[in-house]
């Protein structure tokens, strides 16, 4: 997959919280996020997200804050 520009939450529109990794991972590659964005996904350090706000604070830039 290539990298499209977006920020990784333009390919989260619609996700449920709270989400497993797991789910968001599978999530993640449903809805063409690039390989460097599943990568920092994967390497998220929680194994459950309660929110947006939860996920965009736990992800390193350009993704999260």
């Amino acid at each position: 997959m290539t990298d499209r520009g977006g920020a990784l939450p333009d390919y989260l529109a619609g996700l449920d919280y709270p989400v497993s990794r797991e789910d968001l991972i599978r999530w993640c590659q449903e809805n063409g996020a690039s390989t460097e964005q599943l990568q920092a996904v994967r390497a998220l350090p929680v194994e459950q997200i309660g929110s947006a706000a939860e996920l965009s604070d736990a992800l390193p830039a350009p993704w999260g804050h």
